[in-house]
């Protein structure tokens, strides 16, 4: 079994306090001062074989991806089970923080009409990236790719964040995770995690009591201080959600709802 993380800062794991705090490393194994309610809960601990290997690169976007994969990863051993975690599209929507005309890949402050070419380009390039992966693990893979968060909460106000106004903000992210959910659907190795859902209540405005997401139970802020990258708390949650969306495949695979029986006996 191999974890691979792949895409940009948020699986590189920029903005943790320490390395062994990013979702990815929590995944294969815990930290040692980690909640006491997940100790013990990760990837090592029910996959003795697991190795491990992380190719994303802090401030990449989509673009790059495509061409760290096809450069960085080789093809793996049809011996080797392929558990992919994967973020890529966010900084393709922040960047360039409205400091320079939006452009494909850094289009922060572009309006939806011209942003449409580019919100087409990605769709294409995720498929080019999936088959890619599916490619180098012969053996065969599952891809666990999540949407992209939205740190003002759903209001769409980043000014307040002390960005730019950006009128068509919140479409274009809407538009962008709806390709990412369509990838997912459309593919029966790729899962979505619901990383956007999660994280509503927990931007900005995650004090405020009177807004559509705040969450009663843990009003808290998630975010590192460059409003794009998770924080240790964000990073937990994270880590969490991965981990439930590949219990859930697992749970699948024993039920016998998967034909590869390479998969099945990997999941017992």
């Amino acid at each position: 079994m191999l974890l691979l993380g792949v895409g940009d800062s948020v699986t590189a794991g920029f903005g943790s306090s320490r390395p062994d705090r990013s979702y990815f490393a929590l995944l294969g194994h815990n930290s040692p001062d980690d909640w006491p309610d997940v100790r013990g809960i990760c990837l090592s601990a029910v996959l003795p074989n697991l190795r491990t290997e992380n190719l994303a690169v802090s401030g990449s976007t989509s673009i790059e991806h495509e061409a760290h994969l096809a450069d960085r990863l080789p093809s793996q051993s049809d011996a080797t089970l392929g558990l992919v975690v994967m973020t890529s599209g966010g900084n393709d929507l922040i960047h360039s923080y409205g400091r320079m005309p939006p452009r494909e890949g850094a289009m922060y402050g572009a309006t939806l009409e011209q942003a449409r070419p580019w919100i087409a380009n990605f769709e294409e390039r995720l498929g080019r990236m999936l088959d890619l992966v599916d490619e180098r693990f012969p053996g065969g893979c599952h891809v666990f790719l999540a949407d992209v968060y939205d740190p003002t909460d759903g209001i769409g106000d980043a000014q307040n964040a002390g960005l730019p106004p950006w009128p068509d903000g919140l479409a274009i992210h809407r538009a962008y995770n709806d390709v990412i959910r369509r990838c997912t659907e459309a593919r029966d190795n790729v899962h979505l995690v619901p990383m956007h859902r999660e994280f509503l209540g927990h931007g900005i405005h995650c004090t405020q009591f009177w807004r559509e997401h705040y969450r009663r139970d843990d009003p808290h802020y998630w975010y590192a201080d460059n409003l794009e990258d998770p924080n240790d708390r964000g990073y937990d949650a994270i880590r969490r959600l991965f981990l439930i969306e590949i219990a859930k495949l697992a749970e699948k695979l024993r039920a016998g709802d998967d034909s590869s029986q390479t998969v099945k006996q990997e999941a017992d």
